[in-house]
């Protein structure tokens, strides 16, 4: 690989963008892709899946082999909310693999001591996720129950395409969310990506069996994407 790839492969994975090499076999010919680039490419058909099982490996296409090799964002939880459920899921979701966040402006609840071992943002959510804008490879849940702080963070994620979007409350709480979102212009079609009762339904009781809930909704929805979203977060 020539040093110009390097520095581009290189700029890709600092600003959270996936990269593609497809190496040449017979020739040693390098191209280093971006998404969008990847999903133009004469290899378009194997490198999608790709992109969203991050797996590697050796194809046979028209009589030529190819290396392809993907080079994804890590998977990324922003947990706006820092309560007892939140408690629950920053290290679960950490032991997962997900760079998790947990962000809320109620001081009394996001100190250090009640989470260990993840970043957490003693902030409004406005000031973290301009500092740190949400993408596609992000999951955002959003469990204060309080519209002030939640609302904010589910629009930029629906705005950014994010993976899963997740929101704590009842279906009436949530019914009235949906009616706000429909009155700041939000398509009806956009907002149905919000999952609301948050989690898989598996009859969670406490803080610990919905912070299971939730993050096997958030595998679920980082592994089992439609392809069509590739396209549109491209």
């Amino acid at each position: 690989m020539k040093s110009s790839d390097l520095i581009v492969l290189n700029a890709l994975r600092a600003a959270r963008q996936p990269a593609v090499v497809v190496t040449e076999i017979a020739s040693g010919d390098v191209q280093v892709l971006t998404q969008a680039e990847a999903l133009a490419h004469g290899l378009v058909d194997e490198i999608k899946p790709r992109l969203l099982t991050g797996k590697s490996g050796m194809v046979g296409v028209a009589g030529a082999e190819y290396f392809i090799q993907l080079h994804l964002p890590p998977p990324r939880l922003v947990i706006i909310g820092a309560v007892h459920i939140s408690q629950a899921l920053a290290p679960m979701a950490a032991q997962c693999g997900y760079d998790v966040v947990v962000v809320d402006p109620r001081t009394a609840f996001a100190t250090p001591e009640r989470f260990t071992g993840v970043t957490l943002q003693a902030d409004w959510p406005e000031q973290v996720l301009d500092a740190d804008p949400l993408d596609a490879w992000t999951a955002v849940a959003a469990v204060t129950h309080d519209p002030k702080i939640d609302d904010l963070p589910l629009k930029r994620a629906l705005d950014a395409r994010c993976f899963y979007v997740g929101a704590l409350g009842s279906r009436k709480t949530h019914g009235k969310r949906l009616s706000r979102f429909a009155e700041a212009g939000y398509d009806e079609s956009l907002v149905s990506r919000i999952a609301a009762p948050i989690g898989l339904d598996i009859g969670a009781a406490n803080p610990a069996e919905i912070a299971v809930a939730v993050m096997a909704q958030i595998i679920e929805a980082h592994r089992r994407r439609p392809l069509g979203d590739l396209d549109s977060a491209a």
